[in-house]
């Protein structure tokens, strides 16, 4: 299992940092939390660069998603990897299905 954060810098591009669980205790007991759920893809979505609308936090169960940030850098997230999603401002990521997909979506409250 891998968590990453994806992120808005003072540059206003994306950057992908992977983060450590014991750094950041938080991230194993979410407690401000507005909604959850459990989504399905036919693996088609490819996005170019957006924003998000919130801050979520994407833990994915099947499928290959791939993210590019805007500063270049790319990551292939597989089950059991999660996104921490925080560019909500910004140019953004872009968003390639590589298969079909399944991922829990935790929307976070600011």
């Amino acid at each position: 299992m891998a968590i990453f954060r994806v992120f808005a810098g003072s540059d206003g591009e994306s950057h992908i940092e992977e983060l450590q669980l014991k750094e950041h205790p938080e991230l194993g007991a979410l407690t401000n939390i507005a909604e959850a759920r459990v989504q399905e893809f036919d693996g088609t979505r490819d996005m170019d660069f957006h924003p998000l609308p919130e801050r979520r936090l994407i833990i994915h169960l099947s499928g290959e998603v791939e993210i590019t940030t805007s500063d270049g850098s790319k990551q292939v997230f597989r089950a059991g990897d999660i996104r921490l999603m925080e560019d909500v401002t910004g140019r953004g990521h872009a968003h390639r299905d590589l298969s079909a997909t399944s991922a829990v979506y935790v929307i976070l409250k600011d």
